[in-house]
């Protein structure tokens, strides 16, 4: 979620692009839809950080809790910052129940980045 909000709201200063230390395969189509929720169409797909390990990044931003614990260590380019966001994708209960965590990471992602990048853009000017 945090590469098509990135990209839908922020595109014009910044590139995101998503991956994981162990990607599903899919995009979770709960993150597809929460997205939609908020007029974002993503046609984004499941991606490895090994396919990232070389490209120029200025800033890495970890997402997850899991990532914390499988990648404390960022080997390619790029300052890394984490932030803590819960997996949506484990949470458990009846449909409406496991959107509505899909909905509470998706803004809390919305409202986080931003400020992170915003706060890391002011600390870098030139």
């Amino acid at each position: 979620m945090a590469e098509a909000i990135v990209n839908a709201q922020m595109g014009d200063a910044w590139q995101a692009y998503s991956a994981g230390t162990q990607p599903a395969g899919y995009v979770h189509p709960n993150a597809l839809r929460a997205l939609a929720e908020i007029g974002i169409e993503h046609h984004g797909r499941s991606k490895s950080a090994d396919e990232f390990r070389n490209a120029p990044f200025d800033l890495v931003v970890t997402v997850c809790d899991d990532a914390a614990e499988n990648c404390p260590v960022w080997l390619g380019q790029g300052k890394r910052v984490h932030l803590s966001f819960p997996d949506p994708a484990k949470a458990t209960g009846a449909e409406e129940e496991v959107m509505q965590v899909f909905r509470r990471v998706r803004d809390d992602i919305a409202q986080k980045i931003p400020a992170l990048f915003q706060e890391w853009a002011t600390q870098n000017q030139e």
